[in-house]
């Protein structure tokens, strides 16, 4: 045999036996790869929920609150109490009109890439976006945009317009929409008609959803340079009504899009059935409570029980033209109170709001200005599975606490808690008596009958409330109960534009306020309560909050991955809320109260989150 046909079948031998090798590693890492976890793939979804799957199959075909045979046409006339003097809902400044962009009456200008379902806890469907991509570490989210998606003007809805109202309000938009976007990595264009947004960190699974809330607006008819300024010109966006008529503080007049592109979309079905909405803005409570009865108004939203059961006898309830109408929710209570501001000196001891909130006598105030009609408030998720009252603090809760379990109060931490309960006389001496110890051992002293520090200040706090509205009453009742302990409460009622412009800067030592209940708190919870937030202007921490308790399970609850853990997580936020005492808590209904027109329709079933203005119709209008 030649020496070279020996190289030959020699390499040929190397070759051979190297093939054995790369084969025998491969097939161990294919069985190395085999028994690790494997990722979900990302796919096209044609919803997205915060914990879970959504409710609904791809083919459904239609959100399960509304009515199908909903007639379309008409007008309706909708009442608030206050004042605007802007038509743009995304910035800071100014004070924002209702029914452009609202989470009660409907996105009815300005849409999203996706739309949420009100029966579920969050969860979110295609809109603009015809599908999303999620993979499950939520890492991205990649939206494509529906072909048929138009501005009101016509125009297509491009990627380009996505990424540019990304960075607009992320430049320009309110701090929540700024704290969005702070936490994206990277925002591009994957095709002709989609976009991914890529995040620093996947830890916030909420993120993702959030951003398929926010607003898309027309890079070609918005004015970047001025967006940050209040305006009363109509903008364009790509919901089924145009805003054509604007009326500085009294009112605005919006028209359905003849040419809406959504119509078809099983989202859409039975929703916006008026042919025109006006919405007009009333000093007063008792003033829109007239116009209502006159017929100037077709809905009443009811907050008083005691009004709610004697100021709706007038012959239009007797005749039927209008109609009372209850309403059960599936919402966590929302609490209505009293925010302290831990910024000011007398607020900073936690023990002395504690003892303010104990001469807040519920069971009179109930009983002497409501009719009974009412429930105490005493935690921030009451009367759903989140709330921690009546329950005591699982392993999981306690675990997530570990660092800050004596930020949390031991009855609080056994599920004990409740709030004061008085004798109903307005005067109960043990309670006043209880709430002077607290006064007397944080250091202040009785002096004529006034409340002192140790270095002779008067106890002199200042309330401050909306004016036009019913809550006078019920300060003026708080007041007095301080004023037995020698604590004088100003309450000082000022118009909707001060009021706005004081509450955006903090200038208040208490403020009124109601913080809406969610069967999914998120990211509006460190609006409300993180530090971060605490000294940002336009905020809605208006206490103050700076908790390193907080932020830590606040962030516990944005990267829970299953419900179970959510809710542990919800629960000891709950106990972290009630044991700093930043809030003053009054009462809730546990029902929605609405008088409305005879000639209103509304869908037999009701949504998780009670009725829905937008599902709402016109009687024979189409006939």
């Amino acid at each position: 045999m030649s020496p070279l046909l020996c190289q030959v079948r020699a390499r040929k031998g190397v070759c051979l036996q190297l093939k054995v090798t790369i084969c025998q590693a491969f097939g161990l890492m294919a069985i190395l790869l085999l028994l690790l976890p494997m990722p979900s793939l990302a796919k096209n979804q044609h919803g997205i929920t915060m914990h879970g799957t959504p409710a609904l199959a791809e083919n459904f075909e239609h959100l399960p609150y509304t009515n199908l045979d909903a007639p379309k046409g008409g007008k309706i006339t909708y009442g608030i109490r206050g004042s605007f003097d802007s038509v743009n809902p995304f910035i800071l400044r100014g004070q924002k009109v209702a029914g452009i962009r609202d989470a009660f009456y409907g996105n009815n200008v300005f849409e999203s890439l996706l739309i949420r379902s009100r029966d579920e806890p969050f969860t979110l469907y295609g809109l603009l976006a015809e599908k999303v991509i999620m993979p499950d570490d939520r890492s991205f989210i990649e939206f494509k945009l529906n072909p048929k998606a138009r501005f009101s003007d016509g125009m297509p809805v491009r990627a380009e317009d996505v990424i540019f109202s990304a960075n607009l309000l992320a430049e320009k938009g309110r701090p929540n929409y700024q704290r969005y976007y702070s936490r994206i990595k990277k925002i591009e264009k994957t095709g002709k008609r989609s976009v991914r947004f890529t995040f620093t960190d996947a830890t916030d699974r909420e993120l993702p959803l959030l951003l398929s809330l926010l607003p898309i607006l027309p890079e070609h008819a918005t004015h970047a340079e001025n967006f940050d300024k209040t305006t009363l010109k109509p903008m364009i966006g790509t919901g089924p009504y145009r805003l054509v008529e604007v009326n500085q503080g009294v009112s605005i007049k919006l028209k359905k899009n003849p040419d809406y592109w959504a119509n078809y979309l099983p989202v859409k079905q039975g929703f916006d059935n008026f042919d025109e909405i006006e919405i007009t803005y009333y000093r007063e409570s008792n003033a829109l409570f007239e116009a209502f009865k006159k017929g100037l108004v077709d809905v009443y939203f009811e907050r008083d029980p005691n009004a709610w059961a004697s100021n709706y006898q007038s012959r239009a309830f007797q005749d039927g033209a209008l109609i009372k109408s209850e309403f059960a929710t599936g919402l966590p209570a929302s609490v209505r109170g009293y925010a302290f501001n831990t910024r000011r000196e007398f607020l900073k001891d936690k023990e002395v709001r504690r003892a303010l909130s104990m001469l807040f006598d519920f069971e009179w105030i109930n009983n002497n200005l409501f009719s009974g009609g009412f429930k105490r408030t005493s935690g921030f998720f009451q009367g759903s599975e989140l709330s921690s009252l009546g329950i005591s603090a699982s392993q999981k809760e306690v675990v997530i606490l570990r660092n800050h379990i004596n930020d949390v109060l031991p009855d609080v931490l056994k599920g004990k808690f409740k709030q004061i309960v008085t004798d109903g006389t307005g005067r109960d001496r043990t309670v006043l008596r209880q709430a002077f110890e607290i006064f007397k051992a944080a250091g202040f002293k009785m002096k004529n009958r006034k409340m002192h520090t140790s270095q002779g200040v008067p106890f002199i706090l200042e309330l401050l409330l909306p004016s036009g509205g019913n809550q006078e009453r019920l300060a003026l009742a708080y007041s007095q109960n301080l004023a037995r302990l020698g604590i004088d409460l100003k309450v000082r009622q000022v118009d909707a534009a001060q009021f706005e412009e004081r509450r955006k800067s903090f200038d208040f030592d208490m403020i009124s306020w109601s913080w809406a209940g969610s069967l999914s708190p998120g990211n509006e919870q460190y609006f409300r309560w993180s530090t971060p937030f605490a000294n940002r202007p336009g905020s809605f921490n208006f206490s103050g909050v700076q908790s390193p308790a907080i932020d830590s399970v606040l962030d516990q609850m944005l990267t829970a991955r299953d419900r179970p853990d959510f809710v542990n997580a919800v629960r000891a936020f709950d106990r972290l809320l009630i044991s700093g005492f930043y809030v003053l808590p009054h009462y809730h209904l546990g029902k929605q109260l609405v008088a409305h027109s005879s000639k209103i329709g509304m869908p037999k079933k009701v949504s998780l989150y009670g009725a829905r203005p937008d599902t709402w119709w016109i009687k024979g209008a189409n006939q």
